[in-house]
């Protein structure tokens, strides 16, 4: 059939084809070309008008505002009419009634000419395209919101473990992944990515886990997936992930208690750290010998009591907060601790330096900080009640706990690998200590370069096999073994030792 004469003639097509203007309509609907703005302005063009699409409350979503019937439209969004049309000598307007998952909007085409079989069967389908964009967009946003709130609940479960409410945390949990936290241990791993492909990675650590384990974008590091889970066989399903990506890492704690995740946390940082240099780029925290084991358990639970009695007069909650807190602030930078937490860093060091008013001491100072992460984690194991009435022996300091000789041993094994460096990284390392961790007044000390100084620390860590320039558990293992053959001071409490 011969197109009419209106300046938009319909070409002759095959028997059997649409016209013209459905295929191009229907392109629309193609994933790379879904887009309402797109269509309505297609819609302009193909009908020589002017196009306007707006919700119930009047928003323009799409094209140029047209001066409406507001009756009409009124009638039209409450769906006492479907379409309706009106003509004057000076124009020509269609409305029509477009479905919305949550609410009716208005198509609205005018025209100079009036609206043939052609144009009116144009702005009809174009409707129904509307129709099917408007819900595939609510549905995706839908689907959006509810991903995104997935996702900040499992950030929450992961911040409640970190200050050992692990209560809580089960009770989160249950709702939405009954059994998820119901072992009273369980492993952490870390995978590494590039920044931009985290949100993919996450998917697949949670289709391969079967989501049976908390999977959580990490707040801290842009590129890390924090996983906990009490199945062992979480570990095969993500080394699989590890191995089908040639640019992922993996990092694992040794199993612990559920209260005890931000410490298999930071051994899974740490593992991360080593598998970078290992073929199957996956590694697990080695369990090697760490000084408090090799320390009478009992002087050792008296001698934690005591350093952190100056807390017992505190609320419970208010305690546990400062504990958890200082905790991971003594293992992580104070930015990064915020993010786990999902506090600002400055409630971090303001937390952190009412720890160190009622201790009557210095985090600035890196055998305080050792000498407390000791006892933080020592305590981290112990029930309240046994915290608060385990004196052990009164007269018990800790060089008394360092003195021991398996500790002795231990400490002086660990910093004489180091002997065999010509460039004495052991001075080095024991006058950057002493010095807070700055490598600029240890240089002074010294007589050498900044950049000296660093070297001879980086050198250190593959030697000692620990990680020195970073805050944690590593450097505080390496001071306290300084502690133990003398080759520091021990740091001074107000209360004790």
């Amino acid at each position: 059939m011969a197109g009419r004469e209106d300046g938009n003639r319909q070409r002759e097509t095959p028997a059997g084809a649409g016209p013209e203007w459905a295929e191009e309509l229907l392109e629309h609907l193609r994933p790379a070309g879904r887009d309402v703005r797109r269509v309505v302005a297609w819609l302009s063009g193909a009908v020589r008008g002017s196009v306007a699409l707006q919700d119930a409350a009047g928003n323009l979503i799409a094209g140029n505002r047209l001066p409406l019937d507001e009756d009409l439209v009124t009638d039209i969004i409450a769906g006492r009419i479907a379409s309706a049309a009106w003509e004057s000598r000076e124009r020509h307007l269609r409305l029509v009634r477009v479905e919305h998952p949550s609410h009716a909007c208005v198509l609205a085409v005018s025209r100079e000419t009036p609206f043939d079989r052609r144009a009116s069967d144009v702005v009809t389908h174009t409707a129904q395209v509307i129709e099917l964009l408007l819900t595939a967009r609510e549905s995706t946003a839908a689907g959006h919101r509810l991903r995104r709130a997935t996702s900040d609940l499992r950030l929450a479960i992961l911040q409640l473990l970190m200050v050992e409410d692990t209560v809580a945390a089960r009770r989160v949990a249950a709702g939405l992944w009954p059994g998820l936290l119901d072992a009273d241990t369980a492993r952490v791993y870390v995978v590494e990515s590039g920044p931009a492909e985290r949100d993919r990675i996450a998917e697949e650590c949670l289709d391969s886990t079967g989501e049976e384990a908390l999977v959580v974008r990490c707040p801290a590091m842009d590129g890390h997936v924090i996983v906990v889970s009490p199945r062992d066989a979480t570990r095969e399903a993500l080394r699989s992930l590890v191995g089908r990506h040639p640019d992922l890492f993996l990092g694992g704690s040794v199993r612990q208690s559920l209260a005890r995740t931000a410490t298999a946390y930071g051994q899974a940082v740490s593992a991360l750290a080593v598998a970078h240099f290992r073929p199957d780029k996956t590694a697990v925290y080695a369990e090697r010998t760490h000084p408090e084991r090799l320390m009478d358990p009992v002087a050792l639970r008296g001698w934690t009591s005591r350093v952190l009695r100056p807390l017992d007069t505190l609320p419970h909650h208010t305690r546990a907060e400062l504990l958890a807190t200082s905790r991971l602030g003594l293992e992580f930078t104070a930015v990064n601790a915020a993010k786990v937490l999902g506090v600002s860093r400055n409630t971090v060091r303001a937390r952190m330096e009412r720890v160190e008013g009622l201790l009557g001491t210095d985090f600035a100072d890196l055998t305080v900080r050792a000498v407390v992460h000791l006892a933080l984690n020592t305590q981290i194991g112990l029930p309240d009640a046994h915290l608060a009435s385990d004196t052990g022996n009164p007269g018990l300091r800790l060089c008394d706990l360092l003195s021991g000789p398996a500790v002795r041993t231990w400490a002086q094994d660990l910093l004489g690998r180091l002997d065999a460096d010509a460039r004495n990284p052991r001075r080095t390392l024991r006058t950057w200590i002493a010095a807070g961790g700055n490598a600029e007044r240890a240089a002074q000390t010294l007589g050498v370069h900044a950049q000296t100084v660093r070297e001879h620390v980086r050198s250190a860590e593959p030697v000692l096999e620990r990680q020195l320039l970073a805050a944690g558990t590593d450097l505080y293992e390496v001071v306290l073994a300084h502690l133990a053959v003398g080759d520091l001071e021990l740091p001074v409490f107000h209360r004790h030792d």
